[in-house]
């Protein structure tokens, strides 16, 4: 069996009068994500995840910041991008996990539904695909929500 792990990493700015996507889903809040595309840290952080690994390098490399075509856009179309480069160097996703750091608003609410979207995308079961929440209670950047953080693992076997 030849099978592989991911890890993958994301961060961004908090900020007014912008959206807050996170999983795929518009959450509301009074603060939103700040990126080149819609700032979905999550998905992010799975993106990089499944291409690291795949040795397939990280997501700036393939959809970098710079890019007008990349500008605002859709972060499930990026997952949906790197499955298939995933998948066309012959690797099927067994899990994901990952962990939203951020102080509010909650996501616990909102995780069904995200765990729908990411695996729809992936083509796996939802139980496949663990989200958590936390909150940096208050401390640093995180904690006086100034920024938002992703991790993601993810196992990946060979077809």
């Amino acid at each position: 069996m030849n099978i592989r792990i991911g890890y993958g990493v994301d961060v961004h700015q908090l900020a007014e009068n912008y959206p807050l996507w996170i999983g795929g889903l518009k959450i509301e809040s009074d603060l939103g994500a700040v990126g080149h595309s819609d700032a979905d840290v999550l998905l992010h952080a799975i993106c990089d995840a499944l291409l690291g690994a795949a040795n397939l390098r990280d997501i700036g490399f393939h959809f970098s910041d710079t890019d007008p075509q990349f500008k605002g856009i859709d972060s499930k179309i990026l997952l949906k991008e790197v499955y298939n480069k995933v998948n066309e160097k012959g690797y099927s996703v067994i899990n994901i996990d990952s962990t939203v750091i951020l102080e509010k608003p909650k996501l616990n609410p909102h995780i069904p539904a995200m765990q729908r979207a990411i695996a729809e995308i992936l083509k796996i079961e939802e139980d496949a695909v663990s989200i958590k929440a936390t909150t940096h209670e208050k401390v640093d950047s995180f904690g006086e929500r100034r920024a938002i953080k992703a991790y993601a693992a993810c196992l990946l076997e060979k077809k």
